[in-house]
């Protein structure tokens, strides 16, 4: 009797085999000329040659399913083990319009002309600057993008790095370790991930580096390889900051930079390391920019009538 052995690359186990191992059940019974045995992330079958090939080939199908949409359940079993690679294919351009197949099904993807400018120049360039009030979807267009190259593996990990320049509020006095005076800093990013990646799936990923959250400093010395690394506040950043962090740029890396320059907390009379890097790097081949405006908020529409609200005193300030 011939044995194959395959391994769940990550995939959260209990995610994938489901509860009780029921989905690991429903594809026991589709094949029932051949022994299937999974403990772990390793899945051994036994039987005649021929059945094992097609087996392999339409269950590293269902793997691949899971890991672009982050769920299974018997219809999509069945619907991967059934249909050819061909009918897959035929709906591939669609999909493609689609970032992130997020949790419970929700479609991330870009909402706005200025958002679907925004994946376009990551495609065309290592480096983008995304500038925009609160509520334009940089952040989170930025981790999507950053997720979906990850699952497809195009780089190895994902930096997320937030300067720690709080409103008003001074880490020192926070109660807590490091990890968590900073965690509640981060949340945003956090927030954003829990919207793309399994529970089970994201502790993995965090505990092993494959994702890294962390404040900018943590970044000097380091030099970032096959990354997808977004800074996000970066209106925040001094000019020495920003330097380091741009010059951290290794090979196969994707940088983004967001922020809002009407939102700096920076000291008075501090200059803005974003506002400076705009006007040094608006001309340098390889670096997109792009402005996202108040018709590009995807927040609740009051967002909007209170950053106008808010525009009409500051102007006359």
């Amino acid at each position: 009797m011939n044995e194959r052995i395959i391994e769940l690359v990550d995939i959260a186990p209990k995610e994938f085999w489901g509860a009780q191992d029921a989905h690991l059940e429903t594809i026991k019974k589709y094949y029932p000329k051949l022994k299937i045995v999974a403990r772990g992330t390793t899945l051994k079958a036994f039987g005649e040659p021929e059945i094992l090939d097609e087996f392999e080939n339409r269950f590293k199908r269902l793997m691949h399913h899971f890991t672009r949409y982050n769920s299974i359940d018997d219809n999509v079993i069945l619907r991967v083990l059934e249909t050819s690679h061909q009918h897959d294919a035929e709906h591939m351009h669609d999909r493609d319009k689609i970032l992130v197949h997020g949790i419970g099904g929700k479609l991330i993807k870009a909402m706005t002309p200025n958002q679907q400018k925004l994946v376009d120049y990551v495609h065309k360039n290592d480096m983008v600057f995304a500038v925009g009030p609160a509520g334009t979807g940089k952040t989170y267009t930025g981790v999507a993008l950053a997720v979906k190259a990850l699952k497809e593996k195009q780089v190895k990990r994902i930096i997320l790095t937030r300067p720690a320049v709080e409103a008003g509020e001074n880490l020192g006095f926070l109660p807590g370790d490091m990890k968590e005076k900073l965690d509640p800093y981060m949340q945003p990013l956090y927030d954003a991930l829990r919207d793309m990646l399994p529970p089970q799936t994201l502790e993995d990923y965090l505990l092993k580096g494959i994702i890294q959250i962390a404040p900018l400093a943590f970044m000097r010395g380091r030099t970032l390889d096959n990354a997808f690394v977004i800074l996000d506040e970066a209106q925040n950043t001094t000019h020495s900051q920003m330097k380091m962090f741009l010059t951290r740029m290794g090979k196969n890396a994707k940088f983004i930079i967001t922020g809002d320059p009407g939102q700096v907390d920076l000291p008075r009379r501090t200059i803005s390391g974003l506002k400076e890097a705009l006007l040094v790097l608006k001309d340098v081949e390889g670096i997109g920019i792009i402005y996202l405006d108040d018709k590009d908020i995807v927040r609740h529409r009051l967002v909007k009538k209170i950053i106008d609200a808010y525009k009409s005193i500051e102007n006359n300030d």
